[in-house]
């Protein structure tokens, strides 16, 4: 990727429904090029979708938390497949620090979260996590 795909991803960060004749405008190069580069990051799988972003007002009895993983030795992979089948996670990062990986959760209410929690508790190669749930959000 070169800086005019990241500056084409970072628009389309902002505002995924900016059509491709907004994009050139914006980028200052021709509706082909946009929609070409599109393509290409489609095609390598660089861009995987397209969605919408909500407030978390707009989804009042959604539950959301954030789970720490710490994985048990070399298992990442086979841990990392497994929490991308458990359909509550949201998004999942590898990061560095305290934690292996960081799992977006989400549930309809805290019984559910607490059966999800369960759920992730018995993968095998995971040694152990830490939830925390999201109060409020200020951005």
């Amino acid at each position: 990727m070169d800086d005019l795909d990241h500056k084409l991803i970072a628009l389309l960060r902002a505002n995924a429904r900016l059509g491709v004749a907004q994009l050139a405008a914006k980028l200052g190069v021709s509706r082909g090029t946009v929609t070409n580069r599109l393509k290409k990051l489609e095609d390598e799988q660089m861009i995987v979708g397209y969605t919408v972003r909500l407030r978390p007002e707009a989804e009042p009895d959604q539950i959301r938390a954030w789970m720490g993983v710490l994985v048990e030795g070399n298992q990442t992979r086979a841990v990392t497949a497994a929490l991308l089948g458990e359909p509550a996670v949201m998004a999942l990062h590898d990061t560095n620090g305290r934690w292996d990986l960081l799992a977006e959760l989400r549930a309809g209410s805290m019984a559910e979260l607490s059966q999800v929690l369960e759920r992730v508790r018995l993968i095998k190669g995971i040694a152990n996590t830490e939830t925390n749930i999201l109060l409020a959000s200020f951005r």
